[in-house]
């Protein structure tokens, strides 16, 4: 079922009090405009970002220390969880309450422990990430291919909707056909019945890391070090279609020339359409 959407119009001859009562929705948020991010705000997140990608095992505590050691910046660690869940990120280790799932989904089982994985589209995966850009962010969803770790495709949203990673699956399915499983976090996106519906639609078995196990998802994880650090870090983003352009060419620099050792030196597309590597064989 597709989340309703509601929004109080301004410009309608219904008064406002009236359509927050017919939208059941707050009379005082329909007054008061929601407050964005200030620019100290989006300089600190982008801190955040980079401090969380280098220890993603650190919480709030840890990363307003960080703050301090690292950038001279004595936080609030109330403003460090809020920014963090503006981000979308939390720590991630061994524990109870390590991910905030919605508590009303089904939370499927992981399928890929002790499971050998040795041909493309067998097994895919997909996480979202935090973009930042020169003023603002984005959030990054993509679709991975597991054993051959080409990008299948993606998407840039400015929200942590479901619609993006459902746009995603689909742009992957229409292009490589279906996997016969998927694996995601437990992110509220991912277990929600649009999202699951949608792989069940496909005969797709459904397959979630454990609570605060990321390394269930090691790859895609790899995936986001080496586009911020080779990419996103290296930048300024000042508009939407300049993120797109910008990190659609890495993409494809990614799956096209991008060797990786642990793929014997061969890119991902190689891997995928099980192409020769190129390279001498003595080298």
């Amino acid at each position: 079922m597709t989340e309703r959407k509601t929004k109080v119009d301004r410009s309608h001859s219904l008064p406002i009090i009236r359509q927050c009562e017919v939208l059941a929705v707050s009379r005082s948020s329909a007054y008061r405009a929601p407050a964005g991010v200030s620019n100290p705000d989006i300089d600190l997140m982008r801190k955040l970002d980079e401090l969380h990608l280098k220890h993603p095992f650190k919480g709030s505590r840890r990363l307003r220390d960080d703050l301090w050691d690292v950038h001279g910046l004595q936080v609030n660690r109330k403003r460090v969880q809020r920014l963090m869940r503006v981000m979308g990120i939390r720590a991630l280790y061994p524990g109870a309450r390590t991910t905030r799932p919605n508590k009303q989904h089904k939370v499927y089982p992981y399928l890929l422990r002790d499971l050998e994985i040795d041909r493309s589209n067998q097994v895919w995966c997909t996480d979202i990430t935090y973009i930042p850009m020169r003023k603002g962010f984005l959030y990054l969803v993509a679709v991975m291919d597991w054993h051959s770790r080409k990008v299948l495709s993606w998407r840039l949203s400015n929200s942590l909707d479901t619609a993006p990673c459902i746009e995603a699956l689909d742009e992957a399915v229409a292009n490589y056909g279906t996997p016969d499983i998927f694996n995601s976090d437990q992110g509220c996106q991912f277990t929600s019945e649009d999202f699951t519906g949608a792989l069940k639609a496909h005969g797709i078995q459904i397959s979630m890391d454990g609570k605060g196990r990321w390394m269930d998802n090691v790859f895609i994880e790899r995936l986001w070090r080496s586009l911020k650090y080779e990419e996103v870090y290296l930048k300024a983003y000042d508009t939407v279609a300049h993120a797109q352009q910008s990190i659609g060419a890495w993409m494809n620099f990614y799956n096209q020339d991008r060797r990786h050792a642990s793929l014997g030196r061969m890119t991902p597309d190689q891997v995928y359409y099980d192409l020769p590597s190129g390279l001498p064989l003595a080298a």
